[in-house]
């Protein structure tokens, strides 16, 4: 069996499957299996099912599969499946398929592979879609017990932001409303193959039963905390204004005031409860 972390491994694999890494798709490849083991203990895979996103090599999809009942892992590079097919030939309870886990229907991969079963997410995720993919998860309601992923350090810093910095923004307050977030470890650009510009860091983002908060409208919710961080050096009132979607500024003042909610305070210092208050008395409207 390969050692997945060895840099000479690496290059090996890349010369006999005439391998090119795409920076269009993030291939970056951790050569530290403290790292890969510190991502598995926090997925909380054992004997459950979990869903790798982008396994690269392999090596993560590894010591996963050492752990979990099965791993189904999604993979958009093509020139990828005949590596995997060599290095995890070792194992029976993994699949790999060819997607996009963008496009892809996932609660129906999810059902498909799992059944029922509440899974854990696991990946290393390109810098430049870090977002989207995490946010897909969350709002498409999956089956999810956790998601554990290795992002640039300064994104997830910003996921478990406190309010008031300046990391904290609309992103915060959307993970904290369906997750609790923390923060695993560090991991330094250095122990990847290519090795990146930024940093990283191991998230966990911990899927909760129910929102910390009971909002009328998740859409209205939503717009208010966008529209807050939208232009983020004006006041709440001016930017709830500017956004256009939220009726007159006699409207947007008497929300505000019967939230209790000072209309020159800037989006940043608000708190989630505060961000439902805000959203609850425009639907009340």
């Amino acid at each position: 069996m390969y050692s997945l972390t060895d840099r000479k491994t690496i290059e090996y694999l890349c010369k006999k499957y005439d391998f090119k890494f795409k920076k269009g798709l993030g291939q970056n490849f951790l050569t530290d299996e403290s790292v890969l083991v510190n991502v598995a203990e926090a997925a909380d895979t054992e004997n459950g099912g979990v869903l790798e996103i982008g396994p690269g090599f392999g090596v993560l999809t590894a010591v996963l599969a050492q752990r979990a009942k099965k791993v189904l892992a999604v993979e958009i590079d093509e020139k990828v499946m005949p590596v995997l097919s060599e290095t995890l030939a070792g194992f029976d309870n993994i699949e790999i398929v060819n997607k996009d886990i963008l496009k892809c229907d996932v609660k129906e991969l999810i059902e498909e592979h799992f059944g029922d079963e509440k899974i854990s997410v696991a990946a290393n995720l390109p810098y430049y879609i870090t977002t989207p993919i995490i946010m897909k998860l969350l709002e498409d309601q999956l089956p999810l017990k956790n998601i554990v992923v290795m992002v640039q350090k300064e994104v997830a810093e910003r996921m478990c932001a406190a309010p008031g910095g300046k990391d904290y923004g609309a992103v915060t307050v959307a993970v904290n409303y369906y997750c609790e977030p923390s923060l695993i470890c560090n991991v330094g650009r250095h122990l990847f193959v290519p090795a990146p510009n930024v940093d990283s860091a191991v998230l966990k983002l911990k899927l909760r039963e129910k929102p910390p908060v009971e909002v009328i409208s998740e859409k209205t919710f939503f717009s208010v905390v966008k529209a807050s961080f939208s232009q983020r050096r004006k006041t709440l009132f001016n930017a709830l204004k500017n956004s256009g979607n939220f009726g007159t500024a006699q409207n947007i003042e008497n929300v505000l005031a019967a939230a209790g909610i000072d209309k020159m305070i800037r989006g940043e210092r608000l708190s989630i409860e505060e961000f439902a208050k805000i959203a609850n008395g425009f639907c009340r409207e």
